[in-house]
């Protein structure tokens, strides 16, 4: 028998991936804490029965997931008045696939232990995209054990599945995407408007440039986005901003400054100050937006 599924959290990305578990066959018991949003209509299209409290979602739960934004959110879900810790049953395995830094996901996993609960930080990468298709890359930090337990559920989810050590070090190893994802995005931008400047087709540079040694992710994905001026999102610079916030945490604890990550924050930063400051709402391929200013 297949084991029942919590999915906690349905925004951009957790809508899809919910919905994944449940046509893939899973009993998923499903929870948002914003109603009429457009991931709880994909989880419930797919077959996920949608709940109106965290303890109505997890309490006949065997493995809860989790997708939400910053710590505070993860830490209300896990820890709070009704939240994850009160209603599971001993010996659950919680999930999280939000992106909280090493520190937040140690104490939230020494915190699950106590109460008899496992813990697996499984932050991933993919955008919107890889939550679709079930590509995501997810970093999985954790006991062995506990990884192998969960693996044919992350590989419904995603593509590239890796257990990259202790609890907090799948959080670690996605701070360093984190990093690749935005300083990529400086290069993408420049190099579209030196097309621009130069009066060549960007979609001629994505076509052609995407085949060398310049090629990435986000010349393939995002490239196109911007030569059309979309900025819906993928994935939110309000959420890059937060984690390049846990970047530079990291940082302060070795007395480092890396240069590109300061650059790109500060990109990210003006883009979101646009539209009456509502411009984090937009896709990360809106820094493109930076450079008309």
């Amino acid at each position: 028998m297949k084991q029942q599924i919590a999915f906690l959290g349905l925004g951009v990305m957790g809508g899809s991936m919910a919905a994944n578990l449940a046509r893939s066959g899973y009993s998923v018991t499903a929870w948002n804490r914003t109603p009429h949003r457009p991931g709880i209509e994909v989880a419930a299209n797919a077959g996920a029965r949608i709940v109106s409290s965290i303890q109505e979602a997890v309490e006949t739960a065997d493995v809860v997931f989790l997708c939400v934004g910053d710590v505070p959110d993860v830490e209300e879900v896990i820890l709070g008045v009704g939240g994850v810790a009160e209603s599971a049953r001993p010996g659950t395995l919680v999930i999280d696939t939000s992106t909280i830094g090493p520190n937040a996901a140690q104490n939230i996993g020494a915190e699950l232990k106590q109460r008899q609960l496992r813990f697996l930080d499984a932050p991933i990468s993919g955008g919107d995209i890889g939550a679709k298709n079930g590509t995501l890359t997810i970093m999985v930090g954790g006991e062995p054990t506990d990884f192998e337990e969960s693996k044919p559920l992350l590989e419904v989810l995603g593509k590239t599945i890796r257990l990259c050590g202790a609890v907090g070090s799948g959080q670690a190893v996605k701070l360093c995407n984190q990093v690749l994802c935005s300083v990529h995005m400086i290069a993408l931008c420049e190099a579209m408007q030196l097309a621009q400047q130069q009066g060549i087709d960007p979609n001629l540079i994505i076509e052609v440039c995407s085949t060398g040694a310049a090629g990435s992710w986000a010349l393939s994905n995002l490239g196109p986005k911007i030569a059309e001026s979309d900025f819906q999102p993928g994935f939110m610079i309000k959420h890059m901003l937060k984690d390049l916030r846990l970047v530079q945490e990291a940082l302060k604890q070795s007395e480092q400054q890396l240069t590109g990550v300061d650059m790109a924050e500060e990109l990210f930063k003006i883009v979101k100050q646009l539209d009456d400051g509502t411009g984090g709402e937009q896709g990360t391929q809106a820094m493109i937006r930076a450079y008309y200013q």
